[in-house]
């Protein structure tokens, strides 16, 4: 079972990067599937722009970094998504990666871990509706994590309960994705 953990943000001095070194960790240590780190400011995602639908290319995208945005993630049975909260909403970058692309998120389990000014939470309620339409199985359980108390000048550092939780997020996770019957193997 291959897990990808999404940093949603591309943002110069961003913290979502250190938001998602951390779940890698604590990932790795609860164990039960391979996790990898998949930094959305590494691929270079293209405004949707085709006049196609890209649930309806079935994987074929025209454009060469859809296509290898598509074949990172085509190779995940599940993923965790590390978001920001932008103006009460997910991040345009990142919501425009999900976009474009269609056959590569159907069906699969999705968790959330969240930062904001009030923990990403409106974020989350927003990418859950976003992901239904593909079919996602979100998983309850989330980590939402304060801008005020665990971001500083020293970089992130979570409160000492956030890894409980996000070990109930990867328990949860894990279980979808057995259920779902997408894992690849």
């Amino acid at each position: 079972m291959k897990i990808g953990i999404i940093v949603g943000s591309i943002r110069k001095g961003r913290v979502g990067r250190g938001v998602g070194d951390w779940v890698k960790k604590v990932a790795d240590e609860h164990g039960g599937a391979e996790f990898s780190l998949v930094d959305l400011a590494e691929f270079n995602v293209p405004l949707l722009t085709v006049d196609t639908p890209p649930a309806a290319l079935q994987g074929q995208y025209p454009d060469p970094a859809v296509a290898a945005w598509a074949k990172e993630i085509g190779q995940y049975d599940g993923f965790i998504f590390v978001t920001p909260e932008y103006n009460h909403s997910v991040p345009g970058p990142f919501k425009n990666a999900v976009d474009n692309l269609g056959v590569e998120w159907m069906g699969k389990a999705v968790g959330f871990v969240s930062y904001g000014v009030d923990g990403g939470v409106r974020a989350v309620e927003h990418w859950r509706g976003s992901l239904a339409n593909l079919s996602m199985i979100d998983v309850r359980a989330q980590v939402s994590l304060s801008l005020f108390n665990e971001f500083g000048e020293s970089g992130f550092a979570p409160a000492d309960h956030r890894a409980g939780q996000l070990n109930t997020l990867l328990d949860q996770l894990l279980d979808a994705v057995e259920k779902s019957g997408v894992a690849q193997g």
